[in-house]
């Protein structure tokens, strides 16, 4: 009915019916539906359990300590009501802030004449309001899928079980968190730091992907201490570690009700505030991991926050702009560009490249979401493009043709038998590779782009390109 509603109503205004109807549903509500929200209040004011809940959640308001807290986490209730437990507003300078938030990465504008630009802006207007309806309409639910109602809906009963279990078997803490853009954000911080002979003082942040909540998400990775997180490297017992997720905020953007890109970085930003002056972590031991379309949030997290420990990138792409022109008709590609660039513009590599720290990409082989031509050719991956922009990025002198070539091939194995047999092809030495890479730090210790590889003979790159791809990237 809500989103058929004005197809049906430009249908009942041309048959004259629109006033009738509205009369007729105006009585019906009135004498079918109203009574309902009365009765359902009188059912709860004589149930002593939902009166023992407001009570709780009066008492938690007025006097939000840890056991009135722990109290009301027994109960599962529309989340709009949960006292907040953070603000930004605690930490941060309303005055420094832009009013849509925190600061992305914008296309560089081209340099026009004043003139010009007046008279491009009137050709291009048509333009720019069709964009903003696509973006706003089946553009964004296209994007964001779990914040479709009818798809939180059927995952209700799945999210209500998995969030029983983190509170009840990992004694997870939810809070909410309010961003710059009053979104309350939805977190859950598992602490294992009280299980015997676990010591990490690691606090890992997940970001989730499409339709992804933290109840059934990724957060299960460093959780129970799998793959990937564990592939970074070995000082990083991630069974040992303390964990924070952050809930991709589909259904909790207050902005329209709807999350965009400038939404889930300012969500990203509370979190990351929330972890350090309310959890007392240090922003060098935190990490982040993300799966899917939460590479952009966490690619905007360790650009703006440069001390972050490490990033884990799984599943995840470049660039919105090549995997929309995917979905779409060529006749739209001109309208495509320009919407996904004004409103949905998710450029994690463009993000990724500002960030000094260790990377780890993860590549699903068989994925049917981030590749432009289908899951069979493992070469349209767009995580492949990520790992080339950003050691392109990191050591320019080494990505020259031969080294690119030489990746390409490495990439193209969809398989670990494969991908050890081009490795080997190209009879790459580890030893020499850590040498070179390790005494160029030591004399120079300056930071990306690097000029290593600038004197080397082509054989002497396209080992170290591929040491570096098979050091940075991994096929599971």
């Amino acid at each position: 009915s809500y989103y058929s509603s004005p197809l049906l109503l430009c249908y009942l205004y041309r048959k004259g019916s629109v006033c009738v109807c509205v009369r007729s549903y105006s009585l019906w509500h009135s004498l079918l539906l109203s009574p309902f929200p009365s009765l359902s209040g009188w059912g709860r004011w004589r149930n002593s359990e939902y009166q023992q809940f407001i009570s709780i959640l009066e008492e938690t308001r007025k006097n939000h300590t840890p056991s009135n807290k722990k109290k009301l986490a027994c109960y599962d209730f529309d989340f709009s009501h949960w006292p907040a437990d953070f603000s930004w507003e605690e930490v941060s300078n309303p005055k420094l802030l832009s009013k849509a938030g925190v600061s992305l990465l914008k296309p560089e504008p081209k340099l026009r004449g004043a003139a010009d630009s007046v008279l491009n802006s009137l050709r291009t207007l048509p333009c720019h309001i069709v964009s903003f309806l696509i973006a706003h309409s089946f553009g964004r639910r296209i994007l964001y899928p779990g914040s479709v109602y009818l798809l939180q809906r059927a995952m209700r009963p799945m999210l209500q079980q998995g969030q029983a279990r983190l509170i009840e078997e990992c004694e997870g803490q939810r809070n909410k968190l309010v961003a710059c853009d009053g979104n309350e954000i939805d977190t859950m911080f598992v602490d294992r730091r009280r299980e015997e002979g676990l010591h990490g003082q690691t606090l890992v942040i997940c970001c989730e992907g499409n339709a992804g909540f933290y109840e059934v998400g990724c957060m299960n990775t460093p959780l129970e201490g799998k793959e990937p997180l564990t592939l970074l490297h070995n000082k990083y017992l991630f069974p040992t570690s303390i964990l924070l997720t952050i809930f991709r905020c589909e259904d909790h953007c207050s902005y329209m009700g709807v999350p965009f890109p400038q939404n889930e970085a300012n969500a990203m930003d509370v979190v990351i505030q929330f972890a350090v002056h309310k959890l007392g972590f240090q922003l060098s031991d935190i990490m982040v991991y993300a799966w899917s379309i939460g590479g952009f949030t966490a690619s905007w997290a360790v650009m703006s926050y440069p001390e972050i420990q490490a990033l884990v990138l799984d599943a995840s792409f470049d660039d919105l702009l090549p995997l929309a022109l995917k979905v779409m008709p060529d006749s739209w590609r001109p309208l495509v560009t320009h919407t996904v660039r004004q409103y949905m513009n998710l450029n994690s590599a463009e993000q990724l490249c500002k960030y000094q720290g260790p990377v780890l990409l993860i590549r699903r082989t068989k994925d049917e979401i981030i590749t432009t031509t289908g899951p069979e050719d493992i070469m349209s991956n767009r995580g492949n493009n990520l790992l080339l922009k950003l050691l392109q990025f990191r050591y320019p002198k080494v990505m020259t043709d031969d080294g690119v070539r030489a990746i390409r091939a490495w990439l193209a194995a969809s398989n670990h038998v494969e991908e050890a047999a081009v490795y080997s092809s190209y009879e790459v030495d580890d030893d020499w590779c850590v040498s070179v890479l390790q005494s160029y730090k030591t004399e120079r210790d300056v930071f990306f782009p690097w000029s290593v590889g600038e004197d080397m003979t082509p054989e002497g790159r396209r080992q170290l390109a591929l040491f570096l791809v098979r050091n940075n990237f991994h096929l599971p």
